[in-house]
């Protein structure tokens, strides 16, 4: 069976017909079956929806209780049979909860990534990577020049600043699932034992990892501190907090920004950023390449970032592979969605 009448790219997303439903829809549909929980992946409106425990737990704390018709949980390594097609999730080692989808038909098997890396976090299940006929594979990062090198080197760099100015604040710009909860867990193996603040937003969300048996040790809100009292402290906050009137309850604050798009200093800059820390919760160019490599797929789909360069990586290496252009796919940090009733300050 051709691989493209088991997917194909539709204005609602990546549409399996064989299947009845669709990957990430950026519309509502009748099911969706959906890979994690970032606002641009997972959107309220449809009629079903297929997703981990901790998928649908992140789009119920965002949309409310009503976010869809009806949900279904699946484990990881779970096959589920929807119309003609087998489906599979796998971890993706993004976020918790995220995952890889596995579409089986007639023997030929389509995966796809959803958002995903292969460097560790102490916050996930790792990635696994899945054998497949044809991967379909993000390329945010899909640049040689995006190297992230080690997110514990990064954590060194913002707690050797903590030590260099006892007297200032440190923010730390992270999105909110995710990236937030893992720099407070590298923070925490680097053997940083002190309270770490959260931006009112981030509260949620990080409670929600903490349920799920995530350690994190102490944490407490900023808002009701003291200016003073926050000398020598590392916050959390969402980073379009770190550039707002917010800011201003910190003494003399250091502002960082934990991103892979920090690996371009230009980026930094027009951030006001003092401190970037390349810390990504997306795989890097290496790890692209060689995740691409490890699948065996014959076939390779590009989608949301960098497409043509890995579309032409691919083709070098004699694999055939095309872009798939789907639209309504961005970084996380510029699309975050609040969590409904949820402090901002």
């Amino acid at each position: 069976m051709r691989p493209q009448d088991i997917l194909l790219p539709a204005a609602a997303g990546l549409c399996c017909k064989p299947g009845g439903f669709h990957i990430d829809p950026v519309r509502p549909v009748e099911r969706a079956v959906i890979t994690h929980g970032h606002s641009d992946h997972a959107r309220a409106g449809h009629g079903a929806v297929l997703a981990t425990q901790e998928t649908l737990d992140m789009m119920r704390l965002r949309y409310g209780e009503n976010f869809a018709g009806s949900t279904q949980a699946i484990r990881y390594g779970e096959e589920i049979r929807l119309g003609d097609v087998c489906v599979k999730f796998h971890p993706a080692g993004h976020v918790l909860g995220s995952a890889q989808i596995a579409v089986t038909c007639k023997e030929t098997c389509i995966v796809a990534s959803g958002d995903y890396k292969d460097a560790l976090d102490p916050t996930c299940a790792p990635f696994e990577l899945v054998p497949c006929d044809v991967f379909i594979t993000e390329a945010t990062f899909g640049l040689p020049v995006f190297r992230h090198g080690d997110a514990a080197e990064e954590v060194k760099k913002l707690l050797a600043s903590v030590a260099l100015f006892p007297e200032r604040a440190h923010l730390v710009g992270a999105y909110s699932l995710g990236k937030a909860q893992r720099v407070i867990a590298l923070l925490r193996q680097a053997g940083y034992d002190a309270p770490i603040y959260l931006h009112g937003a981030m509260e949620t969300i990080t409670h929600y990892y903490q349920s799920r048996g995530i350690e994190l040790g102490e944490l407490r809100l900023v808002k009701g501190m003291k200016k003073a009292a926050l000398a020598g402290t590392i916050t959390l906050a969402p980073p379009s907090a770190t550039s707002d009137l917010w800011t201003r309850r910190f003494p003399d604050p250091v502002t960082a920004f934990a991103s892979g798009w920090m690996r371009v200093r230009a980026r930094a800059r027009q951030r006001g950023v003092e401190l970037p820390l390349v810390i990504s919760d997306h795989a890097d160019w290496d790890g692209l390449t060689a995740t691409i490599g490890a699948t065996g797929a014959g076939e390779i789909w590009v989608t949301h970032g960098q497409e043509d360069a890995l579309v032409h990586w691919c083709r070098s290496k004699g694999l055939k592979a095309q872009p798939l252009d789907l639209v309504g796919y961005g970084d996380e940090e510029e699309s975050e969605t609040p969590i409904q009733g949820e402090a901002e300050a």
